[in-house]
């Protein structure tokens, strides 16, 4: 029977007492002993092969209950390249001079998403920050300018960042206590999904690539609600991706290519996702 009264009283005792006590033993070898550490505040133990299985469940659980209580109920993702630069910036991934030249024309999208963002807020705000809330990778580039320009207006924004063999640090116009950090790609991109409206993609890499088609093949499937997928580019995407191909070759269905949206600026995207959810 469960014993909890509104106020959260139980007479059992929580773990983090347990936690308190369980540190204040005597200094012995049993104790010392790694055996006998509590389980969950084992970290070798925590990190073993064997537990990968509780690790994504526990992976999957932190971000969800900050987000509920939170009272976030659903959000506008935006993808892209972390190597964009700010109008003006450096191009700091250039390994050539066509490549930063092209990374300095690009560039227009950061302020692109930058104002996308800053009109998704703008209808977050009429929820108190419930839905339409900004979500990224909160990383550089792209993923800066989405989580600034909800910040632009005040408004919270989520940022999901992962752990990679480079440096990756958390952008700082993230909302600190949406900062998440991930070790599995798969729970991190199940975060992205749960609770889209909308899915905006900027100009990016393989890892804006893995996770636009991610979105199609859950829409395509019906393993998720269509949403909008909105493209910021038509002539970039249309060379990075030839959809006319694979639907020639019959790998996708004809009408596939309308699961996109084509857009170049920031008020037609917005004025998509309000057509979408007639707002």
């Amino acid at each position: 029977m469960d014993t909890t009264d509104k106020n959260g009283w139980t007479p059992l005792p929580h773990s983090d007492e347990d936690l308190k006590r369980a540190r204040q033993v005597p200094d012995t070898p049993q104790t010392r002993a790694q055996t006998y550490r509590l389980a969950w505040d084992d970290e070798e133990f925590m990190t073993r092969r064997e537990l990968r299985a509780v690790r994504l469940q526990l992976e999957l659980l932190k971000p969800e209950m900050a987000l509920a209580e939170r009272g976030i109920r659903s959000t506008v993702i935006l993808f892209g390249g972390a190597r964009l630069p700010e109008p003006g910036g450096d191009a700091w991934a250039a390994k050539n001079e066509t490549q930063r030249k092209n990374l300095e024309k690009n560039s227009r999208y950061y302020e692109e998403a930058r104002r996308f963002a800053r009109l998704c807020s703008e209808e977050s705000a009429k929820s108190y920050y419930r839905e339409y809330v900004v979500v990224t990778g909160g990383g550089p580039g792209v993923m800066e300018a989405g989580n600034r320009g909800a910040a632009d207006c005040g408004a919270p924004t989520i940022g999901l960042n992962i752990v990679l063999p480079h440096e990756q640090a958390p952008n700082k116009y993230v909302t600190p206590d949406l900062c998440f950090n991930f070790h599995y790609f798969a729970v991190r991109k199940m975060h992205f999904m749960m609770r889209a409206k909308a899915v905006a993609v900027f100009p990016g890499g393989f890892g804006t690539m893995d996770e636009l088609f991610e979105s199609l093949t859950l829409i395509q499937t019906g393993r998720m609600e269509r949403v909008p997928v909105l493209l910021f580019g038509k002539e970039f995407w249309q060379n990075a991706i030839n959809l006319a191909f694979l639907a020639e070759q019959g790998t996708i269905s004809p009408g596939d290519d309308q699961l996109i949206t084509f857009v170049d600026t920031a008020e037609e995207a917005w004025a998509k996702v309000a057509e979408f959810y007639e707002l």
